[in-house]
């Protein structure tokens, strides 16, 4: 509906939603539900606080009451893997999944995280098909993104990280992209930092895809040095609350253009919201809506 009034519920109203834990502080009911009213579609969005011991019996659920749709977050993304029927090419390479679309009782994964970054990049007027670009982190942000964009056509990916945890999780992403993918992937420690300079000199986007920034970290910045930064340079951070970050902040006083990742938000939101109703998702109302006259750069 144009005006934005919540559609009447009935008997014909399908179901979407979203499944993590927790959940209930997302804005994702908020901004479906205002993408439905806008377009008058018969369908509401609800969040379920669901955690990893009930995945299995809520997936069996939301499958047999024909719900068209939910969204995945932690700590269900890759547990759902097994639970599901199939998964899109994007989804097997990251071996995680953001997005499921019910097709009748056949349930298949997306993962479309990258694919809101990378339309978020272009939105910005960034088309890094055929570049290279240097990433900080290979999280799960970090391995969607690398792998979206490698799919996308860019030459050359670095990704940056600590020796830790996800290290592993990094060498298999780079390994992924070699074998899936025409585009070059490097691991790198982040503690090298003359690689680092090196990397990002012959880059044309510099992306932190780490959650330094928000939350108890928001005075961090991920950068191991500043020098990198030049004015030709395009930076984004994956992080939009706060809008401007420390690291964007640095960014911004190098002249670099910047992007926070508000778009990459309400992008991979708009990806799945299509995958479901068919329909692209009115993104610059909803941005409107949900965020005024915020600004990405």
């Amino acid at each position: 509906m144009p005006d934005g009034t919540v559609r009447a519920i009935t008997g014909h109203t399908e179901l979407l939603g979203l499944i993590a834990y927790p959940i209930r502080h997302s804005m994702s009911p908020r901004m479906h539900n205002l993408a439905l009213a806008e377009l008058d579609l018969d369908y509401a969005y609800l969040a379920f606080e669901v955690d990893a011991d009930q995945l299995a019996d809520a997936v069996t659920g939301l499958r047999a009451m024909r719900v068209r749709g939910w969204n995945v977050s932690m700590p269900n993304k890759m547990a759902i893997l097994p639970l599901l029927d199939d998964l899109s090419p994007a989804a097997r390479m990251v071996g995680a999944v953001n997005t499921v679309v019910n097709d009748g009782g056949h349930l298949t994964g997306h993962v479309t995280d990258g694919i809101g970054y990378m339309t978020a990049l272009r939105e910005a007027g960034i088309d890094p098909v055929g570049r290279r670009i240097t990433m900080i982190g290979a999280g799960g942000a970090g391995t969607a993104i690398a792998i979206q964009a490698a799919l996308d056509g860019v030459e050359r990916i670095d990704i940056f990280n600590r020796r830790d945890a996800v290290w592993p999780i990094a060498e298999h992403t780079v390994a992924t992209i070699a074998e899936h993918t025409s585009a070059t992937a490097v691991l790198h420690d982040l503690d090298d930092v003359d690689t680092f300079r090196e990397c990002v000199a012959a880059s044309s986007v510099l992306a932190n895809t780490t959650n330094v920034g928000m939350g108890a970290l928001k005075e961090l910045s991920p950068l191991p040095t500043t020098d990198v930064l030049r004015p030709d340079l395009f930076v984004s951070d994956v992080v939009y609350a706060p809008p401007r970050t420390v690291f964007l902040a640095q960014a911004e006083a190098a002249g670099c253009r910047t992007m926070n990742g508000l778009g990459m938000m309400l992008h991979q939101g708009a990806a799945a919201f299509e995958l479901w109703t068919g329909r692209p998702m009115p993104v610059d109302v909803i941005r409107a809506e949900l965020f005024g006259n915020t600004q990405e750069d």
